[in-house]
């Protein structure tokens, strides 16, 4: 699906699962590239999905329908206790070896990707710079044309002509950053606080793990995922997408890792899931604001998100971790998707957690808020 996020951070289009989005057309995972009708690519080092289990169903009144592309889900309010909550929770994003939000200001952003300094645009940066001009002069790439996110842009190089790519790490990965013609770069770095508690999980868990990562653009998470230990399986609806994030997986030296590579639909995968039986200890989801995809099918977030959500809870094993739901670009607060996760996971025990993703300044120390987020943890 071809997906459009609104201006905040990525106007992405993808359903992931099933179109075209700046991040994906880049890779990356704001507007992923146009699919077309590909076939389904599995990478075939993991397990067949678990017998069937059977779901759980505390429903109540009031159905409601949410549209989806293959069949209409009821949906009704669960019942049962509310999850217990924290909130607000800002998970914050230091400067690093890795990376670094060296200043920010009048629309734009300095930062630090490894060797090269880069300028981009953003929105967020409604304030003066920190630092003086000759340090935003003193850069390696600037993406420059059309700023307006679902426009293509390119890039400029003041010092010297780049290539395509370049070698990154995140946590001692090794992955490979790209100047892509929507302003992405391959990688979010202020996802690495869901990365850094995912890890965690896994690893304090002592027992086998399955991970699935829904709009999983270049595959850093899946990564992470699999170097701590877990099962993975990762769709993403742009096949330029699962191309890049096969190349990060060799690059990081996982290629023995199981890690399950779908092209696909996320909302079409996660119904199929369902109805095989299949289930998942960890699920991530960052679904687009608005999408539309190669049949005409239309996603909105706010209609098609409750539906997704729902089916996420009905894919869980018996004993799960954690389900991590992160939304770019939408002009809402974190407490509408904290009371979507309390009440759907409502009789499930373990807690709420939402609030935004941070990346903290190193000039001023001004904090760059890029999402919002709900996660719903077992303990």
């Amino acid at each position: 699906m071809k997906f459009m996020r609104d201006k905040r951070r990525d106007k992405s289009s993808r359903r992931d699962g099933s179109a075209q989005s700046p991040r994906a057309q880049d890779g990356r995972r704001d507007k992923r590239p146009e699919r077309k009708a590909e076939p389904r690519q599995e990478h075939k080092q993991t397990s067949r999905p678990e017998p069937k289990a059977e779901r759980q169903e505390n429903r109540a009144s009031r159905p409601v329908e949410a549209k989806s592309e293959t069949a209409q889900r009821v949906l009704t309010r669960r019942e049962g206790a509310l999850p217990a909550e924290k909130l607000p929770l800002i998970l914050e994003v230091a400067p690093n070896a890795d990376y670094a939000l060296l200043d920010s200001g009048n629309g734009q952003k300095l930062e630090q990707y490894g060797p090269y300094r880069i300028v981009r645009p953003e929105g967020q940066a409604i304030w003066q710079p920190a630092l003086p001009a000759k340090d935003w002069d003193r850069v390696d790439a600037v993406f420059t044309g059309d700023t307006d996110e679902e426009g293509m842009g390119r890039w400029r190089f003041p010092r010297q002509p780049l290539g395509e790519t370049w070698p990154m790490k995140h946590d001692g990965i090794d992955y490979l950053g790209r100047f892509t013609s929507f302003r992405h770069v391959g990688v979010f770095p202020e996802q690495a606080s869901h990365w850094d508690h995912m890890a965690g999980l896994i690893e304090s868990t002592r027992r086998p793990v399955k991970v699935l990562n829904l709009f999983g653009y270049t595959g850093l998470a899946s990564l992470v995922a699999a170097r701590a230990g877990a099962e993975v399986t990762h769709v993403d609806a742009s096949k330029k997408a699962i191309g890049w994030a096969r190349e990060n997986q060799e690059m990081a030296g996982l290629g023995n890792k199981p890690i399950r590579w779908i092209v696909e639909d996320a909302m079409k995968f996660a119904e199929r899931e369902e109805r095989r039986g299949s289930r998942y200890d960890i699920i991530l989801f960052d679904p687009p604001a608005y999408g539309r995809g190669p049949k005409g099918e239309v996603w909105q977030l706010f209609e098609n998100l409750p539906a997704l959500t729902d089916i996420c809870r009905s894919i869980l094993t018996p004993k799960p971790l954690a389900v991590v739901l992160t939304a770019y670009s939408i002009r809402s607060s974190f407490f509408a998707t904290h009371a979507l996760m309390r009440d759907t996971f409502a009789g499930m025990g373990g807690r709420v957690e939402s609030g935004e993703l941070i990346i903290r300044e190193q000039s001023a120390g001004r904090a760059l808020s890029t999402s919002l987020f709900s996660r719903w943890v077992s303990a």
